[in-house]
């Protein structure tokens, strides 16, 4: 299936809300993934310890969400555990129609900033999920950036 294929009508989509444990195996190479919903924000350093590489995953559709999710940046990058992680920011829903351009959203977080004062080394994503816009670049990030088992 071509990756950015026409799929219709974009499905309801809802916030991530506890938490979820995937493996993900990709040319052989098997690593597990946490996704921690944004609600669950206050437990998130409980986890910090085992992280190698953090995917901080922006929603570019939830205009109003945008201040929330730099704070929660702010904290992710801030936590001393993670100081030597690897992170990768993602600004997901970017094929949407009313989402605010990249030069925007950058802006809004003070993306410069923040790359430059923070003490991990950070690449940022346009994606989309639903297209697969993005995809490769990830998992390009992804692999590299993991830790031998």
């Amino acid at each position: 299936m071509d990756a950015h294929a026409d799929l219709g009508e974009a499905p309801v989509t809802l916030p991530t809300v506890g938490t979820n444990l995937t493996d993900l195996i990709f040319r052989r190479k098997k690593i597990t993934i946490r996704e921690l919903g944004g609600c669950m924000g206050p437990i998130w350093p409980k986890y910090y310890l085992d992280c190698t590489s953090v995917i901080f995953v922006v929603d570019c559709g939830n205009i109003g969400q945008i201040s929330s999710s730099c704070v929660q940046l702010l904290s992710v990058l801030s936590a001393e555990p993670l100081h030597a992680a690897a992170v990768l920011i993602l600004f997901n829903k970017r094929d949407l129609p009313c989402t605010v351009s990249l030069v925007e959203l950058k802006s809004l977080f003070r993306m410069d900033d923040i790359i430059r004062s923070a003490p991990q080394s950070i690449t940022t994503l346009e994606i989309s999920g639903r297209s697969g816009q993005g995809l490769q670049d990830v998992l390009a990030w992804l692999f590299p950036n993991r830790s031998e088992t």
